[in-house]
């Protein structure tokens, strides 16, 4: 690879084009993206009002606290170091593939097919179950508002039926799906309203939360309760520990949209890498003084996580609502804050798909999806529009499992957890194992550090994927059965059994759709 010379480019624009023909693809989204609309749309899927409200209730029950605001930093920590790895690796691959070109690339001759195609499996589903997860959460969330809008559960207040709930979720993926049918330009704008949301909704509840609670919790509470009842069965300190940080490792997945948006991005190699970077970095300073906010106004643990409380069980929601109406006398304020958290999450689930259609097209381009011809089709705007109405599709039937059980369907939100960090994690493996002399570095590079932060990142994603698959009660039943494994499990042994019998006789990795 490094033999080979890039063509005489007179621009950026030429110079990218360049360098993904020389990648083995031709241009055939429209790059329009700036360095900064590349890193809004990381910013905007990683939410963390979107992460840190949709999980909070598992990270105040086990742990509380502590397992949240120190917790938060340990994981921060260790995704920094995914996130660089998987920054360098992308400057050096800036395609729409991602995740499976850098698999294929950096895994040997060998092992190149196989690699590409687990990777790509895991990162798909991954974001499926993304855009499932996010979507759902927005319409469960519309569900506490309404609740809360007509007087409460203990107040007479409308309570949604789970066919209600779905069909207000299927209404979002739809609109979802419509946005995604507009040309680049106008998603780059959504892109970028989505990081000012968030930018701007957390400054905004973090002046506002604690100012309007007549009581707060102090510092010693938030840095040092450690909260063990949680009616789980669970005693183990470590043990609850290591299940409350789910809050803090969801809260920061989605940057490989970063990548997924190089073929669209002007100079990729280098603004693809700082996209990742920078989202992650910034996701982690706003995130945490984010959950400290809402951690002051957490006085009373059992009761914010009731199921009979006024929002059903939902800690933030009955937070916000009781310190408005300890203020004022009624939980208006605490609706429009939980108004300002749904547009975020909505902005979030835009930004989703958007990332979930570019890694089907560039997927199905190398032919690794049944009817690839039929995704990897653009339309006169240079839109994927074929595989944007599959994304959403399959994020229906996913959301389906919850009408059948609510367990299940939280499984979600750890399968896009796992699925997408293992995704992240294998191409980095390969990194640091088989390419760890040969690999080629583009402009943004760790240098001499690449290889261990690149360990760092590996033993990370292989702790969370263990602590993750934890049962999450005792005595293990079909009430609270962890699904996690079984889901990653699945996905794992699809890939395998598909290459087994059926891939590995024609699937031979990223396929060069340029003439030699």
């Amino acid at each position: 690879m490094g033999s080979v010379e890039l063509p005489v480019a007179d621009s950026a624009a030429d110079r990218d084009r360049a360098r993904l023909q020389q990648l083995g693809y031709k241009q055939e989204l429209k790059r329009g993206l700036s360095a900064v609309s590349n890193f809004a749309f990381s910013f905007a899927i990683i939410s963390v009002l979107t992460g840190v409200t949709t999980t909070y209730n598992t990270g105040l029950r086990y742990g509380g606290p502590v397992s949240m605001t120190l917790g938060w930093l340990v994981v921060a920590a260790f995704n920094g170091c995914v996130a660089l790895s998987m920054a360098e690796i992308c400057s050096a691959y800036p395609t729409s593939g991602g995740l499976y070109y850098w698999s294929a690339k950096l895994a040997g001759k060998d092992w190149a097919p196989l690699a590409s195609w687990v990777t790509g499996w895991f990162n798909i589903v991954g974001q499926w179950a993304c855009t499932a997860s996010v979507d759902f959460s927005l319409a469960q969330l519309i569900q506490v508002m309404i609740l809360l809008g007509t007087g409460g559960a203990n107040g007479g207040g409308y309570l949604a039926s789970k066919y209600v709930v779905l069909a207000i979720y299927s209404a979002i993926l739809i609109v979802h799906g419509l946005i995604n049918t507009l040309p680049i330009q106008w998603l780059s704008w959504f892109g970028q309203l989505g990081a000012f949301w968030n930018v701007a909704g957390v400054f905004a509840l973090v002046v506002i939360i604690p100012s309007v609670a007549k009581e707060r919790t102090s510092a010693e509470f938030i840095f040092t309760h450690f909260n063990t009842e949680n009616d789980m069965g669970i005693r183990s300190k470590a043990y609850i520990l290591a299940v409350g940080l789910l809050t803090s490792q969801y809260s920061s997945i989605g940057y490989d949209t970063s990548a997924h948006m190089t073929e669209e991005t002007k100079n990729a190699d280098w603004s693809g890498p700082m996209g990742i970077v920078t989202s992650v970095a910034l996701s982690g300073i706003f995130g945490w003084i984010y959950l400290l906010a809402l951690t002051s106004i957490v006085t009373d643990i059992p009761y914010f996580l009731d199921p009979s409380n006024d929002a059903g069980g939902n800690a933030i929601a009955q937070a916000l609502y009781t310190a408005f109406q300890r203020r004022y006398g009624n939980g208006v304020g605490g609706i429009v804050c939980l108004g300002v958290i749904a547009v975020a999450i909505f902005l979030c689930g835009i930004a989703c798909l958007t990332s979930n259609s570019r890694m089907g097209y560039a997927f199905s381009r190398d032919g690794a999806m049944p009817f690839s011809h039929v995704w990897h089709r653009v339309n006169k705007q240079e839109v994927p529009l074929n595989v944007v109405w599959l994304s959403v599709s399959v994020a229906f039937v996913m959301a389906l499992t919850s009408l059948g059980s609510q367990v299940a369907f939280q499984a979600m939100v750890s399968i896009t957890t796992l699925g997408l960090y293992i995704s992240y994690a294998l191409p980095i493996f390969f990194r640091v194992t088989t390419a760890r002399k040969s690999f080629v570095r583009g402009p943004f590079h760790l240098g001499r550090y690449g290889v261990a932060v690149g360990s760092v990142a590996v033993f990370w994603v292989a702790l969370v994927t263990v602590l993750f698959s934890l049962p999450v009660a005792y005595p293990v039943a079909k009430d609270n059965f962890n699904y996690t494994p079984v889901a990653v499990g699945g996905v794992l042994l699809l890939s395998i059994g598909t290459w087994v019998f059926h891939a590995r006789f024609w699937f031979q990795g990223p396929i060069t759709n340029v003439d030699a």
